[in-house]
């Protein structure tokens, strides 16, 4: 089985981890922060999240989709406002069109696309403003003015989240994290966002446990 996983995967992807998962029976890859991944195959795609957001699109019809993890910066008091738009060009806009460009690369329909959309919670600290809400109103409108419909989301709130998503179908389990110390999810976006900053189907969402 393992022998033949480098032929299941789009190329460009071969570096995102993945893995045989014995609960659903199926291969899973992993996508971290400033990641995205697509698949035709009967696999689920997996990520964290805390004021991340992840969208994930799929055409239905030809059963191909994938999702993206993305973070926008949050405005400090120094921080210069036409630097905070430019950031969110750079960081929404790519992961949102390098995604929905590779789904229509690998044969999906603009017509047929459809998103879930999770993540964008408020995690600690005191911020002028709150950066899950800024990703939150940023992939609604992105989406909006793509013509994409968002027929499920689970947004907002202070909870870490775990997403599974099947890019055949649609279909998106998300477990919400209240009970995990958010420390680890915090750190790992920050050094996600300081990163970035140096280099420049069924329509139910399905909740799951351990």
């Amino acid at each position: 089985m393992t022998a033949n996983l480098t032929n299941m995967v789009y190329p460009g992807f071969e570096t995102i981890p993945r893995y045989w998962n014995r609960e659903h029976e199926c291969m899973t890859a992993r996508v971290d922060p400033g990641e995205y991944y697509i698949s035709c195959q009967d696999e689920y795609i997996f990520t964290r999240l805390g004021s991340c957001i992840t969208a994930c699109i799929w055409d239905p019809v030809m059963r191909v989709g994938g999702l993206n993890h993305f973070l926008l910066p949050e405005r400090k008091a120094h921080d210069d406002w036409h630097q905070l738009t430019s950031y969110s060009c750079r960081y929404g806009n790519w992961a949102m069109e390098q995604l929905i460009n590779s789904i229509l690369s690998a044969g999906g329909q603009r017509r047929n696309l459809q998103a879930k959309v999770f993540g964008g919670a408020k995690l600690g600290g005191m911020s002028i403003i709150n950066v899950g809400e800024s990703n939150i109103e940023f992939v609604r409108q992105y989406l909006a003015t793509e013509g994409i419909e968002i027929i499920a989301e689970d947004v907002g709130g202070i909870w870490p989240r775990k997403v599974m998503f099947h890019p055949m179908t649609g279909k998106a389990k998300v477990k919400r994290l209240s009970s995990e110390p958010v420390e680890l999810t915090i750190l790992e976006e920050k050094e996600y966002l300081d990163g970035v900053k140096v280099t420049g189907g069924d329509n139910d969402i399905e909740l799951f446990g351990d």
